[in-house]
């Protein structure tokens, strides 16, 4: 069996008396995309910081391809590049300009420095954008011109910290097929993100991260199926419908998972939807309310991230 390209083992790490990790294993496969979810402060960026060198752990240990973070951090950083929530480029400066400084920095060979940029320019599809200034640039172009640079010396492993933070719907569905892209080219991916359809559309593996522990791991399909049963979603015609239909769930001992003011729907887990749809019906209809849809969905991950992280804090 291939050895993993990233292995942890028991990572905690405290500052004072505040437990940011807790003893976390992680196991992530060469070529595999996997997804660290978590709400603020589960501990996703100090396990990416103590990864990628930045923050020593204080007890427990990492290995990325097999070099040990504390025993090795000089091989560590040779293979691995790091992405953050924003575009580190010099917007002075141009696309091709970044990344050959980039690559002047990375110690490659001069002649290899020109022809790699080329490259990834192609690779992104800024070719046609290579001798503009940065600064013209827009947010989705940034995003992959920083994924570049961090590719130019070709790491074996790549970390992107919530790498699509403010990207419009379609910049970010560009960026996914960028990762895709890499992971079949075989870079490992290692991704950090508050979209849960980012996870669930990009990984092969998840891990959820709350209160400094593991809660849950595995694809996307696993960890829907932890939640139980499916959800049955009821549209209104109005306001008043639907604030009233909340306050009649809670009556009826319907447990309601969310509420979206834009769409006017009320959204309940059910073990047996078509009582609960029965149910519901009835007090719309004794009530006066205007239903102008019901469906049943199954679960989603934002609906096992509540369950899990809920449960968890509530220890």
């Amino acid at each position: 069996m291939d050895e993993p390209m990233i292995a942890v083992r028991g990572l905690e790490k405290s500052y004072g008396d505040h437990h940011v990790l807790r003893g976390v294993d992680l196991t992530v496969r060469r070529g595999e995309i996997f997804a660290l979810l978590g709400p603020n402060g589960a501990g996703k960026t100090t396990t990416v910081n103590i990864l990628t060198t930045l923050v020593r752990p204080d007890a427990g240990s990492a290995t990325i391809a097999g070099a040990d973070v504390l025993r090795d951090p000089g091989r560590v950083r040779e293979v691995i590049a790091l992405t953050g929530q924003y575009a580190s480029v010099d917007e002075f400066q141009t696309g091709a300009e970044n990344l050959v400084m980039m690559g002047n920095l990375a110690h490659l060979p001069p002649r290899s420095v020109r022809r790699r940029a080329a490259e990834l320019l192609e690779r992104f599809d800024l070719t046609d954008a290579a001798d503009r200034r940065v600064g013209t640039y827009s947010g989705g172009m940034r995003r992959r011109l920083d994924l570049a640079i961090s590719l130019v010396a070709d790491p074996s492993v790549l970390v992107l910290d919530e790498p699509t933070t403010g990207l419009d719907p379609a910049s970010r569905s560009q960026l996914w097929d960028v990762v895709r892209g890499l992971a079949a080219d075989g870079t490992t991916v290692l991704l950090t993100t508050q979209y849960l359809e980012e996870a669930d559309r990009l990984a092969d593996s998840i891990a959820v991260l709350n209160d400094g522990r593991v809660a849950a791991r595995g694809t996307a399909t696993e960890l829907k199926a932890l939640v139980a049963g499916d959800h049955v979603r009821v549209a209104f015609e109005d306001h008043a419908s639907l604030a009233t239909a909340v306050g009649l769930a809670a009556q009826l001992g319907i447990t309601t998972t969310g509420t979206d003011d834009k769409d006017l729907s009320l959204t309940a887990a059910s073990d047996d939807p078509v009582r609960t749809i029965r149910d519901v019906l009835a007090a719309a209809d004794t009530n006066g309310l205007a239903v102008s849809g019901v469906s049943v969905v199954k679960p989603t991950l934002d609906d096992v991230f509540l369950a899990l992280t809920s449960k968890e804090s509530a220890r």
